[in-house]
């Protein structure tokens, strides 16, 4: 298959056909790759990865889809529907991000969790001004009535027997590590330009506020910052903040993600 590239339309539609055809596709997203199958592939994803297959995957969606995931009827008190698409707006708006709330009952059982008796569901977005926004909506097209779901792009700590398994933001490492017949890899143009993009983003992992649960301290609204990745704590604070707000910091949060380092920056043999 000749080299498909996430800014140009044409090969994002052609990527998007081949998901809905049942490949996973390794695509860039915000300042990073992710893996994108159809929601039936969560399996599948996880075996490519290394992962245990039950492991619970995520939602992606282009924008404008981001709370068709959401029961919006059990957010917790506090949360408005308008607040909520308020903040997803916010930080879709600065870069990649990701939001965990209830789940509406159309998530099929191995994209939700549960957390102090609420059922969730996590969905992960590139950002608005991400190229990979027209791939995820012709997926989304493709796929009809199925969700699109998302893993990093990277083996697993299980395969890796890391503490972690930091994601790829190179394509040439990626092929490296992942690379077989079967996967669909839609490149950033310019890996350089992708990440420059997103300036107040580093290429890890998104970060990750719960939506699905609030505190009340200091006479306001407190939501959980459930990752601390690609945007740090400081920004979405700030955001909240500007939204009438507050943050708390989560205990899996407490350490921010940190880049995966490459050997060398030559391109991988």
């Amino acid at each position: 298959m000749s080299r498909l590239v996430l800014d140009r339309p044409a090969d994002a539609r052609r990527a998007a056909a081949l998901l809905a055809d049942g490949h996973p596709v390794a695509h860039g997203f915000g300042t990073i790759y992710a893996l994108t199958a159809r929601g039936g592939g969560v399996r599948r994803l996880n075996a490519l990865k290394g992962r245990p297959l039950d492991q619970t995957g995520s939602l992606t969606a282009p924008t404008g889809h981001v709370l068709d995931a959401f029961d919006l009827r059990a957010l917790p008190a506090g949360l408005s529907r308008g607040l909520v698409q308020d903040v997803v707006d916010a930080f879709g708006a600065l870069g990649p991000f990701g939001f965990r709330g209830p789940a509406a009952a159309h998530v099929p059982e191995g994209l939700t969790a549960q957390d102090r008796g609420t059922t969730t569901t996590q969905v992960i977005v590139p950002g608005d001004a991400c190229p990979s926004q027209v791939f995820l909506a012709a997926a989304a097209r493709a796929a009809g009535d199925e969700p699109l779901v998302i893993s990093s792009a990277n083996r697993s700590r299980h395969v890796t027997g890391g503490h972690d398994a930091p994601v790829h933001w190179r394509v040439d490492a990626l092929r490296t590590e992942l690379g077989e017949d079967g996967l669909v890899f839609l490149e950033h143009a310019d890996e350089d330009a992708a990440r420059a993009r997103f300036p107040r983003h580093t290429p890890v992992s998104t970060t990750i506020l719960g939506l699905h649960r609030a505190e009340r301290a200091h006479g306001r609204v407190h939501l959980v910052l459930e990752r601390h990745g690609s945007l740090h704590a400081d920004d979405v604070a700030a955001v909240l903040r500007g939204l009438g707000l507050g943050l708390t910091i989560g205990d899996r949060a407490a350490t921010r993600l940190e880049p995966r380092v490459y050997a060398a920056l030559e391109p991988v043999a």
